[in-house]
Parts: C-alpha cells; structure tokens; sequence
C-alpha cells in the first residue's frame, strides 16, 4: 500500500483529501499542529512545517512515496494584515519540505496546491495554465513564489512536483473567513434570533469559479494518479458565477426576511472582477469530471450552519 502525507490535513480541505485517498486504498498520514485537534481519518502526526527539525523528522519517520502540501495561510484578508506570517508559512515552508527530502535523499511524487489568485485580473475569457501570472495581494504573490521554488527544486534536484492552481472551493466546514460561509453563518443567525435582520457583504459584482470541496479533492487524488511531472494544473469547475447571485440562491434556501447591507470594510483593497477556469488540460491528463452542482453544494453549507447553531 503506498503511503502518503498530507501535509495540513486539519484545515478545511484536509479531511475531505484523507476520507478520498483512504477510499481509493492509500496508507493516509495527515499532520496538523500540535495544539490543533484532529479532525480527519488516517495515521496523525504533528508537524509544524517551519521547524527544520521537525520536517526533518517526520519525514524521516514516515518516508511517504506521495506528499499533497496544503498547508498554507489561505486568507487574502489575512494576508494584507499580516503578510509576514503568510510568506513564512507559504514560502519559508515549503523550502524546508524540500530541503529536507534532498538531505534525506527521499523523492516522493508532490503535489503543491496553488491558487487562482496567483492570475491576478487576466483580460481572458477563460484562464488557462498558459497566462501570465499578476499577483495583486500578499497571499497571491507568496503562492506565486511557492510554486517557482518547487519548480525550481524540479529543474534542478528531479523532485517529481505537481503543481495545482485551484479556483474557489467550498462545503461544509469551511471558515466564516471566506465568502460562502459567512453568508450563510449569517443567515443562519438571523434565522436563530429574529427570522428578520441584515446581512453584511462585502462585494457582490465578483465573479468566481466555484467548485464543491469533494471535487476539488478528488482532483488532487488524480493528478498525484495521472499528472504529468513539472506541469501545472488549473482545477476547477470551468463555470463562473457572480458572488451576488450566490447570495440570492442562500437566502431563497431560507425563510428569513433578510435585508442585504453592503458594508466597506468587507472589501479587499485590490480585488479581480471575474475569475474562471479553463480545466481542459485537468481533463485530458486525468479524465477528471465534477460530480456535484453548485445548488447541493450551497444547501450543504446552510445545512451545517443551521446543525452547529441547533447543537450551540
């Protein structure tokens, strides 16, 4: 049985990747922090990627043929306020995962998870692995530099890396931090208080490509199976729908009298107006195919919110 890491298994994608490659006969080792809890099936270990010797040892230890690196600050929000924390874990990070491999002389096959972000505002249609990148915010620009280290640890050493731009993924779980969630936390809330009440939102004009978490993590699972060494990987949906009727299809799910506020503060300072994928070369090289639509995805998302608020 092949054995790989899942490196940050205890974020919001983890144990959906875990509970996918366990079904698919892997030996699954997940790491999280050390004060974090785990919330994912498989093997744990505890591994803070910006400790040289703690990198160093867990992959003494296990010695994986396979590694997917999720481990990442994720937040573009989090990333404007605090951009040093976000390039020591996306760049300093993955430097230590393959400096350690080199001194160990281990070469498993890697799959570091990219974003979207890293496009910036591409005058496309649909954007394909062939645009240049424009980085417009701190945690776009570190995942930009992220996936050039791993290339060059590629070109350079033969490590046999994979590297996924993914676009936007969403499902039960995931933080009020990103937009999907926090609209239907909110709703959710009015729903418990009043059954009528404001909701907040930021920018309603984006358009985005949304994909449910469960597809996003089945693609990983192929291109560790089927990409090609060296190449990158748009993963997405190929659709592309407006944040604004995203909010319209949560509150239709809803009997609560919602009124929408547009507040500033949840604005980025820079952000893309529409972001859509071109997944032709995803298809091709691993036969990928989504399986869930964007309005199960939604109502999954309400659905846990309104569970957490009926246990609370």
């Amino acid at each position: 049985m092949k054995r790989i890491l899942v490196i940050g298994a205890s974020g919001f994608v983890g144990p959906y990747l875990c509970q996918n490659l366990i079904d698919n006969g892997y030996d699954v080792f997940g790491s999280k922090l050390i004060n974090q809890k785990q919330n994912f099936e498989g093997q744990c270990v505890n591994l803070n990627i910006l400790d040289e010797d703690d990198v160093f040892k867990v992959l003494s230890d296990i010695k994986p043929d396979y590694i997917i690196h999720l481990a990442a600050q994720s937040s573009v929000k989090l990333s404007w306020e605090n951009p040093t924390l976000t390039f020591n874990i996306n760049v300093m990070g993955i430097v230590n995962i393959f400096e350690a491999l080199r001194k160990l002389n281990l070469k498993p096959r890697i799959l570091i998870v990219g974003s979207s972000e890293e496009y910036g505002k591409v005058d496309k249609n649909l954007i394909d692995e062939n645009c240049e990148t424009d980085p417009l915010n701190f945690y776009a620009l570190s995942k930009v530099t992220q996936e050039k280290i791993a290339l060059i640890y590629h070109k350079n050493y033969g490590f046999d890396v994979i590297c996924a731009r993914s676009f936007n993924h969403i499902g039960p779980g995931q933080s009020t931090q990103f937009v999907v969630a926090d609209f239907a936390k909110q709703i959710v809330e009015i729903e418990k208080t009043s059954q009528q009440g404001n909701i907040y939102v930021g920018n309603l004009s984006a358009k985005r490509d949304f994909s449910d978490v469960r597809d996003i993590v089945n693609a990983y699972r192929l291109l560790i199976e089927k990409g090609r060494s060296g190449e990158l990987y748009n993963v997405g949906s190929g659709n592309c729908i407006a944040i604004s009727e995203i909010l319209n299809k949560l509150i239709s799910y809803s009997n609560a009298k919602i009124n929408i506020v547009v507040d500033k503060n949840k604005f980025r300072p820079v952000d893309t107006p529409e972001i859509k994928a071109n997944i032709n070369k995803l298809k091709k090289d691993t036969d990928f195919k989504a399986k869930h639509n964007i309005d199960e995805t939604l109502m999954g998302v309400l659905k846990y919110f309104r569970n957490k608020a009926d246990e609370e």
